[in-house]
């Protein structure tokens, strides 16, 4: 079923409608407190998925004043900006660091370049599209198909260390999040409906979504917290709550570090806490991990630190 006259699926509009919406109360919040910079990417992934789903879904259409060739560029471009944009979301919104590489110099190199020389050049030259699809999606393919397999063991990596009952429920969930990734790069191999290719891509940006949500009230709670339990002085709080919410660090850590900005020893911390002081030592170890520290002093000056983005 078809909207508006247009080439666009029901379940196309209801998922450009639902992200818009989605958008729209993002941006709100982004306004309000700009250094949210995990909400500045996720704002930058649904764009990108409204995007992809409105030229996806409108293109290629003979009605449209535009040549059928330049709508086809379009159509694919905006897929493959999606699925390169993916890498780099999860590197910056979740902190992978394994996914450097590949989110700089390796979705450039294997995604954007065959797009470029098979989808713009070629197909300008020869017009044969389903030749340039053939040829121009094998190394795109491969490389997704590594790349995910990069990014499981990345996020396996993450969690690995601390894993509890939460976490490892958040893992699954990020798991389940990346698998429809790879369908980008399917969907642009073989010609399917575009109910399947719209319901497969989607289930990424639900997840996330989901993910984004639960964390952003994690974060709420967080502030609160800390909030509640000033051990800062009043000028550094902001960034000292901000520095503990970019390093991922847990409602535990935050109690602890306030407890080591006092000067506390690890027993001293352990018995306020009534945790053991082995617990404690983990949970420092866990701290330093996060923040890429060694010892404690570097540890407070860090989490009080203005940032550089």
């Amino acid at each position: 079923m078809l909207v508006f006259g247009t080439q666009i699926h029901i379940v196309t509009f209801i998922f450009i409608v639902l992200e818009f919406c989605m958008f729209i109360f993002q941006i709100f919040y982004y306004l309000f407190r700009p250094q949210d910079k995990i909400r500045l990417w996720y704002l930058l992934l649904l764009f990108l998925f409204q995007f992809y789903n409105i030229t996806g879904g409108l293109f290629p259409d003979p009605k449209i004043d535009i040549p059928i060739s330049t709508q086809e560029m379009i159509a694919y471009g905006s897929g493959f900006l999606m699925a390169s944009f993916f890498p780099l979301y999860f590197f910056k919104a979740f902190d992978l660091k394994s996914l450097r590489w590949h989110a700089l110099y390796g979705v450039p190199l294997f995604l954007m370049l065959p797009y470029f020389i098979f989808f713009v050049i070629v197909y300008a030259i020869n017009g044969k599209l389903n030749v340039d699809i053939r040829f121009g999606m094998i190394v795109p393919f491969i490389y997704a198909v590594v790349l995910l397999w990069v990014m499981f063991r990345a996020i396996r990596k993450k969690y690995e260390a601390d894993r509890n009952r939460n976490e490892y429920l958040e893992e699954i969930a990020m798991y389940c999040a990346v698998t429809p990734w790879l369908s980008l790069a399917f969907f642009g191999l073989v010609e399917e409906s575009q109910l399947m290719e719209v319901l497969f891509t989607n289930t990424g940006i639900v997840i996330i979504s989901t993910l984004f949500i639960l964390k952003s009230i994690q974060r709420a709670r967080l502030e609160y917290q800390l909030l509640q339990n000033v051990t800062i002085d009043g000028t550094g709080l902001e960034i000292f709550q901000d520095n503990c919410l970019h390093f991922h660090l847990t409602k535990t850590e935050i109690h602890l570090v306030q407890m080591l900005y006092k000067g506390l020893t690890n027993k001293e911390a352990a018995d306020k806490m009534f945790i053991s002081e082995e617990t404690v030592k983990k949970h420092i170890y866990n701290m330093f991990r996060k923040t890429g520290v060694k010892n404690r002093s570097t540890l407070i000056h860090k989490l009080q630190s203005i940032r550089v983005f």
